[in-house]
């Protein structure tokens, strides 16, 4: 039998030539390759893959494709349409353009991102995929990076001649290369600040330096740091932006009185949490002769000290907002003026910003004045003070409360001042829900901390009367700055603050959890989706599916954000809504400060697109300093649970998903994950449609809402991350 000839194997083709030799074309749409040029891109040598290139050159030619500008150099024809959107990178490399032009976003696959990294503005063309005929894109150019300094653990190599950083990030799917001499000396496995420098066409990972040793990974100090400087956010004011806050004259003086209305007779306090360090709301109350009420909403007049143009007002632009971290507050402005000179404290003249308006009993406004003032507080009450006299419903100030002032000295005075505002505001907020405003009263995770901020204790905040009162009346004097500026004629440019109707496919998606606990909603006018969410979040109140229920009814709202385009607030059901009641700490109060007193003295309006910038920039500092403020309360509660890995805890489930179930403990609201492959007695698969996880023999469930006791199984501080043990279902 002769010996079966087998044939030499061919030199391998390249797959999807033709798309790849379009992409590169089309990326430098302006520049022509010949067949050598595009095999170096492709680092193909040998000459069965160059003969590749030759022959779909000519086809791509013949088709229509590309055109050969001069004898064996092609440029892409340019017959498709270019787009421009924001990347949204998945975990798993790929990744979604958000287009203005398209209602659904553009997926783009792993191989067609060409090193544009999540949130960049990029360009990219669009084209439909013949087997499923869905839209695809590639990111044919990067017009801006959101971002080019990233959190990471510095890894030395071996020879310590370079260095990699692997960011923190889930969505910066590359390291980052470090030559040694630009580590900073940081040691292997420390955490550090890279930024990015350059990204070479071939390289599969830019290159960095690292500009900020943050320390050991799991260390408080590290990883607060490093929870600030993933967002960007300053730890600390530079020196020169100190020294000329504390340059500025913070005297009351008599000239600066005189050009403002002087209530420092009227009796005034403050009412805030009782670790408060900054006052920027006081109320004022007094009865008129005929009955009625004069009530006074002060606001620091932050804008008397900062001054357009100056580095400290560049300086608090750019952070646009204070940070609330679980262990401290990153300020906006320099303390100097944030706990002193700004700060309403009891017994001292401030400068201020007031709404001032005539109320009757039914709160109605009969009269409203705004414009800059002098006040003075006569007392500070913590929020628990201020309750302790509404519940007493008696003249009783707390022995704490310090009691000042020429007119008004007595308990008696304060505290029919504090009986009477709490009516008003109960009152003004049966309207304001009557009206179709959503009542949100979430409830807040907060931590008591030792000495060295570690986490001993956790403690809900709720929300009383006392706090409501505040709520009302700074959101009457949001409102009717808001309205009285919009009312102007010519049309005046104003910073309002936006909320949007919700989305029905999330309202949608909503429904069909709730009703895994029972409850219905109805959609079917603004009036009856209102009116349902607000029995929805008050029938769900105390209830152990509390918590899910209310993230989940947020998450259904659209965003608020500030704009100087008024649609109104959905959630608060004003047709008229801009924020004046804390230029300490928010930026876009200081505008609304600046616009409302450029309008007082008559002067013309301000330029719309300038202000558009600032409220874009504003919206988008709001967010980073949420996302920082939710990982400092998720790092708090993981090393909370840290100490506590032995106990048993009683849950619900919060989430499923194909690899495990999400559960939050109801005692601390701390979430964590168990994993499908870590429960044991059989093998369970996800069951999308009903939100659980199958038992594939047992046929036991565990789904959303359910009540599960779990252990701790890991406490990752540095991914912030809580594994559970499932122990069982309570019996």
């Amino acid at each position: 039998m002769s010996k079966k000839k087998t044939r030499k194997p061919s030199h391998n083709r390249v797959a999807n030539l033709s798309d790849t030799i379009l992409s590169i074309l089309k990326k430098d749409r302006n520049a022509t390759y010949n067949y050598k040029q595009i095999a170096s891109k492709l680092n193909i040598t040998d000459a069965s893959g160059r003969n590749q290139i030759i022959k779909k050159l000519a086809a791509l030619k013949q088709k229509g494709d590309i055109e050969e500008i001069d004898r064996g150099k092609f440029k892409a024809i340019n017959n498709t349409e270019y787009y421009t959107g924001t990347l949204d990178m998945t975990s798993k490399g790929s990744g979604y353009v958000i287009c203005e032009e398209f209602t659904d976003d553009i997926y783009i696959a792993s191989n067609n991102i060409n090193q544009a990294l999540d949130g960049d503005t990029v360009e990219l063309y669009i084209y439909k995929r013949r087997k499923n005929g869905r839209m695809e894109g590639e990111i044919t150019n990067i017009i801006n990076r959101k971002k080019s300094e990233f959190v990471g653990i510095i890894q030395i190599h071996e020879k310590k001649n370079f260095a990699f950083v692997v960011p923190d990030d889930s969505k910066m799917y590359t390291d980052i290369f470090v030559p040694i001499n630009k580590t900073l000396k940081a040691e292997d496995g420390d955490k550090v600040l890279v930024r990015l420098e350059e990204w070479e066409a071939k390289a599969s990972s830019p290159n960095g330096k690292v500009i900020k040793v943050l320390g050991k990974p799991g260390l408080h100090s590290t990883e607060i740091h490093s929870i600030l400087a993933e967002y960007g956010l300053p730890a600390e004011f530079p020196q020169e932006v100190e020294d000329f806050a504390n340059s500025i004259d913070l005297e009351i003086k008599p000239e600066e009185i005189a050009k403002r209305r002087d209530m420092r007779k009227d009796l005034t306090f403050t009412i805030d949490p009782k670790d408060a360090k900054d006052f920027d709301d006081a109320l004022s109350f007094t009865v008129l002769e005929n009955g009625n009420y004069e009530i006074g909403i002060h606001i620091a007049d932050v804008s008397h000290y900062l001054q357009e143009g100056t580095i400290l007002d560049d300086e608090a632009y750019e952070r646009a907002t204070s940070v609330y971290l679980v262990d401290r507050v990153v300020p906006m402005l320099p303390e100097i003026l944030s706990n002193g000179a700004c700060s309403l404290r009891p017994h001292e003249e401030k400068y201020t910003f007031s709404a001032v308006f005539e109320m009757n009993e039914k709160t109605e406004i009969l009269n409203q004045w705004f414009g800059r003032t002098v006040t003075y507080s006569d007392a500070r009450f913590a929020y628990e003070e201020a309750q302790a006299v509404i519940e007493s419903g008696t003249n009783n100030i707390p022995a704490e409360v310090s009691l000042t002032g020429e007119a008004y000295n007595t308990s008696e005075d304060i505290s029919y001042a504090i009986l009477k505002l709490d009516q008003l505001a109960k009152k003004m907020r049966i309207k304001r829900m009557a009206h179709g405003a959503i009542s949100f009263d979430k409830v807040e995770v907060k931590f008591n901390l030792d000495e060295d901020a570690n986490p001993v204790g956790v403690f809900f905040k709720t929300s009383k009367d006392a706090n409501k009162l505040i709520e009302e009346f700074m959101l009457l004097a949001n409102r009717k700055v808001s309205e009285f500026v919009s009312k102007k004629k010519p049309e005046k440019t104003f910073v309002y603050r936006v909320h949007d109707e919700p989305d029905d496919t999330k309202l949608a998606s909503l429904q069909t959890v709730v009703s895994r606990f029972g409850y219905k909603l109805n959609f079917k006018d603004r009036k009856t989706t209102t009116a349902s969410l607000n029995k929805l979040l008050s029938d769900v109140n105390g209830r152990k599916e509390q918590n899910l229920v209310d993230t989940l009814a947020i998450r259904t709202m659209s965003k608020a954000e500030y704009t100087t385009k008024n649609i109104g607030h959905y959630g608060l059901a004003f047709d008229y809504y801009s924020h004046f009641t804390s230029p300490i700490r928010r930026y876009p109060d200081v505008m609304a400060h600046r616009l409302l007193q450029r309008y007082l003295d008559g002067e013309k309006s301000a330029n719309g697109e300038v202000y558009e910038e600032k409220c874009k920039h504003s919206s988008n500092m709001e967010n980073l300093a949420t996302k920082a403020e939710r990982d400092s309360i998720k790092y708090m509660q993981v090393k909370f649970m840290q100490d506590h890995q032995d106990e048993e805890f009683l849950g619900v489930i919060s989430g499923a998903t194909e690899w495990g179930i999400y559960v939050e403990i109801i005692s601390n609201k701390c979430e964590g994950m168990v994993r499908t492959k870590d429960i044991k007695g059989d093998y369970y698969e996800f069951d999308a449609e009903n939100y659980a996880i199958v038992g594939r023999d047992t046929k036991q469930v565990f789904q959303l809402g359910d009540e599960v006791i779990v252990k701790v199984k890991n406490a990752d501080l540095v991914k912030k991350h809580l594994d559970f043990t499932l122990v069982g279902k309570p019996e």
